[in-house]
């Protein structure tokens, strides 16, 4: 109650892009399979989620449009953010988002030059930032007070296409039912799965243009597959 008070005080908005997006978003997790979608040239924009941006240069891709990192993979010790770090090192994306840093901005800037991961331009997401996102696409609001109503930042960047003009959002190494990550072989559980798979299946019956360039999760979660084909169509529909 507390919560949603104070959201509703502060009316956060969601994050805007610099410009709105043209044609196709791309939002690449970390999931150990992905797949470059198909049709993919400098028509689509690219998100990259955490470490995920180490898939990426094999599409010939070296800068994404934006990425959502995780507070905790700063600074943190666990075997994931030390292996996102050790991905991330010398990279760069344009624009990048913090979410949920509890720190000092300039504490967060000498962790990133740490492993001199490089951005145009940095901006944090708090949680009723989060919290907008999430009711500017469902429609409700979500104010996250345990596991089972937190959603990845895969999502999140999934809003955030939403919500700045994408008119298809093909997601990759988004996969709930897996485990692991593409950068480590630890295996570890994938956090928020169930809510998640949820949040995907509400996109899919409201009628939101979200597909998946990876046929083993379009086979298993009703995510209708991107192909060739799907991409002429959505090419003559916007002319």
């Amino acid at each position: 109650m507390r919560r949603s008070l104070l959201y509703r005080i502060s009316r956060p908005r969601p994050p805007q892009h610099p410009s709105r997006f043209s044609g196709p978003v791309v939002v690449v997790g970390s999931a150990p399979v992905s797949t470059i979608p198909a049709g993919f040239d400098d028509r689509f924009h690219v998100i990259t989620v955490n470490g995920s941006q180490s898939v990426i240069g094999e599409w010939g891709v070296d800068v994404p449009d934006a990425t959502f990192m995780q507070f905790n993979q700063v600074e943190g010790q666990t075997t994931n953010a030390i292996h996102v770090r050790k991905v991330l090192e010398g990279k760069r994306t344009k624009l990048l988002y913090v979410v949920r840093w509890p720190q000092s901005l300039g504490r967060l800037k000498s962790g990133l030059a740490a492993f001199n991961y490089v951005y145009d331009e940095l901006r944090l997401v708090n949680r009723f930032t989060r919290m907008a996102m999430y009711e500017g696409v469902m429609g409700k609001l979500n104010v996250e007070i345990n596991d089972d109503m937190k959603f990845s930042n895969g999502i999140t960047a999934v809003f955030y296409a939403l919500l700045n003009g994408a008119k298809a959002v093909i997601i990759t190494g988004i996969d709930p039912d897996s485990s692991g990550h593409i950068y480590n072989d630890a295996n570890m559980k994938r956090l928020h799965a169930g809510t998640d798979k949820q949040i995907l299946q509400a996109l899919i019956d409201e009628g939101h243009p979200l597909f998946t360039a990876d046929p083993h999760v379009a086979s298993v979660s009703g995510l209708p597959l991107w192909t060739d084909e799907t991409l002429t169509t959505k090419a003559q529909r916007q002319r």
